[in-house]
């Protein structure tokens, strides 16, 4: 497996987590910062603005995907004429 693809599972293994924690933050709580008994609707609210946050990440993973795929297929066909050509 290439770099590349390594550098690209760990992102997504990081956005991932980091999703996930603070998802549950939100969810779990009782009270936010500010003093506020978080309700259902309030939590719901909270959980779309962490959506919202989390669209340019996954935005650039898959911008980042796309380049390894296109990468990838560049570099088998050049092995593929490499071994045509021996």
């Amino acid at each position: 497996m290439k770099r590349r693809w390594i550098y690209w599972w760990i992102g997504n293994i990081f956005w991932i987590i980091t999703f996930g924690i603070l998802a549950a933050i939100i969810w779990l709580r009782e009270v936010d910062g500010t003093g506020v008994t978080q309700t259902p609707e309030l939590k719901l609210i909270a959980f779309i603005v962490l959506l919202i946050a989390f669209i340019l990440p996954l935005i650039i993973q898959v911008v980042w995907l796309l380049v390894n795929l296109r990468k990838s297929r560049k570099n088998k066909a050049e092995k593929r004429e490499e071994s045509f050509s021996i």
